[in-house]
């Protein structure tokens, strides 16, 4: 049966004797074989890593509220696009239709997901695409923990800068080979480092972000993931802090190791973001996102929904009651209440004025 790891041999073959650590990446990932092709997933039973949608619905329901604003700052458009990038099984698909918004009769919901098995787990009632739509449009791009699994260059501090790449070993295992990189000036890389310090560089992330803002007319995109604000700071740590695997919701494999069948992700490097295509209009982090659009509310809404119904619970006041389980995951410091929130907004022509 064919593997990532056969792609990636026939990579090295083909490039005579090795290739960039970005390209293992891609084919370790997203390639024919890869582990999100072949069915690598977030969830609470199966999956190999949990994300805030799968915590349960109410990430899902305050970010439905978050919509609603944005929709009636648009103008409440007649067709309000929302993009669900890296979409994975439809989780947070599934809370924001299920919190009916007001938007609702204007929402057009695209789940973006690479994987076909994920793409047909999606709920009825939205789009699924297996890449970013190719017509602009306005509304809202959401980037939830996406961004941390687009590949990237990696750079290791040997006497200077170098970039890391991949070699098959004799025994079929993959090595790093280091080599000088001729765009090392352009690169912004920290002058002075630890010796074996390594570094991501994340122009695929970069370049996601700028074609993002391009599909939009007017809107915004919301990107949350767990980031560190300088290069420097990734120099400065253990690459092992930064640069991570996970299969089964644990820590995986060192990350040359079976490639297809764990996860590899990185924490995301705001100053490279902001060099690159500016400065957002909001950084917060996840907690004070949510708290901004009302989790605090709706917690408050579940315990009240739990008391009149505790005598003669229901399920769906045991749903109501568990916000405040999902609320403390969402809102945990150190956790997943500490991930940045990153909004990029596009304005739209000037309307004209009487």
């Amino acid at each position: 049966m064919p593997s990532a790891s056969d792609d990636i041999r026939a990579a090295i073959a083909d490039a005579q004797d090795a290739i960039s650590f970005e390209r293992f990446m891609a084919l370790a990932l997203y390639g024919p074989q890869g582990f999100y092709t072949s069915g690598g997933s977030a969830g609470r039973s199966r999956g190999d890593f949990i994300t805030s949608p799968e915590v349960g619905p109410l990430f899902g329901a305050v970010l439905a509220r978050a919509l609603d604003h944005w929709w009636r700052e648009l103008g409440q458009p007649e067709e309000f696009v929302v993009v669900d990038a890296g979409a994975g099984p439809g989780t947070l698909a599934r809370a924001v239709l299920a919190a009916q918004p007001d938007c609702a009769d204007a929402l057009r919901y695209i789940a973006v997901e690479v994987a076909a098995a994920q793409r047909e787990a999606h709920p009825a009632g939205i789009e699924s695409l297996a890449e970013m739509p190719s017509e602009t449009f306005t509304g809202v791009i959401i980037a939830n923990e996406l961004l941390d699994n687009l590949p990237f260059r990696l750079f290791v501090m040997d006497g200077g800068w170098r970039e890391a790449f991949v070699m098959e070993q004799h025994d079929g295992t993959f090595a790093e080979i280091l080599r000088p990189a001729a765009d090392l000036d352009l690169l912004g890389l920290p002058k002075v480092a630890p010796h074996g310090a390594r570094v991501p560089v994340q122009q695929a992330a970069l370049r996601w972000v700028d074609a993002a803002r391009s599909s939009l007319t007017a809107g915004r995109i919301v990107i949350i993931d767990y980031a560190l604000p300088t290069t420097a700071a990734f120099a400065n740590r253990p690459w092992r802090d930064w640069l991570r695997t996970y299969r089964g919701q644990e820590r995986g494999d060192h990350y040359l190791r079976n490639p297809g069948l764990q996860d590899i992700t990185a924490d995301v490097v705001l100053e490279q973001i902001v060099a690159a295509v500016g400065q957002p209009d909001a950084v917060r982090t996840q907690s004070q996102f949510l708290q901004r659009w009302g989790i605090a509310a709706m917690v408050d809404e579940g315990r009240q929904a739990w008391a009149a119904a505790a005598s003669r619970p229901t399920l769906a006041a045991m749903a109501m009651r568990s916000r405040v389980r999902e609320s403390e995951a969402l809102l945990a410091d150190p956790g997943l209440g500490a991930f940045n929130v990153l909004e990029y907004a596009v304005h739209g022509p000037a309307r004209p004025t009487d």
